[in-house]
């Protein structure tokens, strides 16, 4: 077996439920579980740090020895505390290495696409793929590179290019990963315009008034007029 793989030391717990968890996560212990398919579930304990130290680790596949038995596990879910953020449960399932698992590892784009060197704004829609392998093979990511990503085009999971043959991906490959668009067009404020028409129709309302005389000017005018004729 690969000696890259974490040691993760457990316990076997015997304090259970909610009494029994909230008792060991105040000595500092993660209560959790380990399963395999066809076997009894196993209750068992991690320590805070030593977990939290086995995820900063970045590997998938962990080491255990139980019962004086070494296994190979992952990690199946993690529960975090709702206000704190922290993890009090773990779900650890066992694997083999004669047999291919699934499992997610993060996609990681490389390179830098031509359309971001045009002024184009890169946008990425997947940050983790779904993939088959046998526990030995697991990478800690799935590279993607984006040099020759223009503007207005797209990659998907189809344009990934993995040398390993035995990791098959299992995410479909129409599923889009990253894109590069033209940045936004700014527009134009009309609240400028609106108010510049509003001025000019005023001015012209004013120049109106003042060029048209009043009915009582008229009025006078035309008397005066008639007056002179008679």
């Amino acid at each position: 077996m690969a000696s890259s793989y974490y040691k993760l030391d457990i316990v076997d717990r015997t304090q259970i439920r909610t009494k029994g968890s909230k008792a060991l996560r105040r000595n500092g212990l993660i209560p959790g579980n380990l399963y395999y398919a066809g076997e009894t579930n196993v209750n068992i304990s991690v320590d805070k740090l030593v977990l939290y130290h086995a995820l900063q680790s970045g590997q998938h596949i962990f080491e255990i020895e139980l019962e004086g038995n070494t296994q190979f596990t992952m990690i199946k879910e993690l529960q975090y505390h709702p206000v704190t953020d922290e993890v009090i449960h773990i779900d650890l399932m066992r694997v083999r290495r004669s047999k291919k698992m699934t499992i997610f590892v993060p996609l990681v784009l490389v390179g830098e696409s031509v359309g971001t060197k045009e002024g184009g704004v890169l946008s990425q829609s997947m940050n983790q793929i779904e993939i088959s392998c046998f526990p030995t093979d697991v990478p800690e990511q799935i590279e993607l590179n984006i040099d020759d990503l223009e503007m207005n085009s797209a990659k998907s999971v189809a344009d990934i290019i993995i040398d390993n043959e035995d990791i098959e991906i299992l995410s479909a490959e129409d599923l889009n990963v990253v894109s590069v668009q033209p940045p936004a067009a700014e527009e134009e404020p009309e609240v400028e315009e609106l108010e510049v028409e509003e001025a000019e129709d005023g001015v012209e309302g004013e120049e109106g008034a003042e060029g048209k005389p009043s009915d009582e000017e008229s009025g006078s005018e035309r008397s005066g007029d008639d007056s002179k004729e008679s």
